[in-house]
């Protein structure tokens, strides 16, 4: 439980961190960040599975580098699952770039939550 919450609170910290950097990504205050965090791991434990399986002949054609517009798809339907909650990403370009930079961030922020625990 304790690793779930240390996670949640790292993505949440990610998505802050995320929002200042890629233009277009938008994170307005920390409970929002919680939330998005929260609907970005439904997301990525029930729809993102069936979207790899449907998208695999293409990821593999492009040796795996569809696999980032998978990525983005899932945290622009995120966003579009929570509206009125402060997280909005307005377009595609954004939550490309927003995925590239959010997964580099959030495993920077993952692993030193890994080493203080």
């Amino acid at each position: 439980m304790k690793h779930f919450l240390l996670t949640w609170l790292g993505t949440a910290v990610a998505l802050l961190i995320t929002t200042k950097i890629v233009s277009g990504f938008v994170v307005t205050g920390f409970v929002s960040a919680l939330v998005a965090a929260f609907v970005i791991g439904l997301v990525n434990a029930f729809v993102r599975p069936i979207l790899q399986i449907l998208a695999f002949p293409i990821t593999l054609l492009t040796f795996g580098l569809f696999a980032l517009v998978i990525n983005a798809l899932t945290l622009w339907l995120a966003s579009v699952l929570t509206p009125g909650y402060g997280f909005e990403i307005q377009g595609f370009l954004p939550a490309l770039l927003g995925s590239i930079v959010l997964a580099i961030v959030s495993s920077v922020i993952n692993y030193f939550l890994r080493v203080v625990d």
